[in-house]
């Protein structure tokens, strides 16, 4: 159970802990209901402090994986019933940037479902303030070169981001917020592809025309196609 526990050295000690730990789980080292070693132990096989464990053992029971109870312990939780939303970069990174099949369908089959109620409320109910920021990322897209991926990335998430704070509802930025570090890792995938930009891009602009028309179902309507156009796209990447 503890072969994967090994010296760690390195200038990010806790970092490094919370990596390690999530291996062990996500691999299967450590199996749900099983109780890990003292905190005391776990430091002397990792060769780091107790408090640089501790602290590890908390970032992860903030993402469902562990769970510490004073004075008895920690045990693995089935991350499957426990997780929480942060789960989802550790997975990524866990996958070295890929994600599981089961888990990008599952996040490709939300996305529809929750992008086009967005895009509906956003055109319902975005204010003039919000109008100004639509235009002002077209503006960048257009002047922004196709083959940056980075700035067309954080383009395509700002555009998304003020989409979803333009619906007046919380829930909808903060969850994209929640999901930045996965939506931007698979977007940067699918914009390597050059071809697909202008298209995105000029969904882009007829989406703002619904939004700036108030128009929610033909904004919905865009939403729509853009997804299913990314979808087919970002699964033919993702295979290779």
């Amino acid at each position: 159970m503890l072969d994967g526990l090994c010296p760690v050295k390195t200038d990010s000690l806790k970092d490094v802990c919370i990596k390690r730990f999530e291996g062990l789980i996500l691999s299967g080292a450590f199996v749900a209901g099983e109780k890990l070693p003292p905190e005391r132990e776990l430091a002397k096989r990792l060769g780091v402090s107790r408090p640089v464990v501790h602290e590890a053992l908390v970032d992860i029971a903030a993402k469902g994986l562990v769970t510490i109870t004073p004075r008895k312990g920690t045990v693995v939780n089935d991350f499957r019933r426990e997780g929480s939303i942060f789960l989802l970069t550790s997975l990524l990174e866990y996958h070295n940037g890929k994600l599981d099949p089961k888990l990008l369908e599952g996040l490709l089959n939300m996305r529809l479902l929750v992008e086009i109620e967005t895009a509906r409320l956003a055109a319902k109910y975005r204010t003039p303030a919000q109008l100004k920021e639509f235009r002002n990322v077209l503006k960048q897209e257009a002047c922004s070169k196709h083959t940056d991926i980075e700035t067309i990335t954080q383009l395509d998430f700002e555009f998304h981001l003020i989409l979803a704070i333009a619906t007046d509802n919380l829930l909808y930025p903060l969850l994209l917020n929640s999901f930045k570090p996965v939506y931007t890792n698979l977007t940067g995938q699918f914009f390597e592809d050059v071809s697909v930009v202008s298209r995105v891009f000029d969904f882009h602009k007829k989406l703002v025309a619904a939004i700036s028309a108030q128009d929610a179902e033909q904004a919905a309507d865009i939403m729509h196609k853009m997804l299913s156009h990314g979808e087919e796209r970002l699964r033919k990447i993702i295979a290779r």
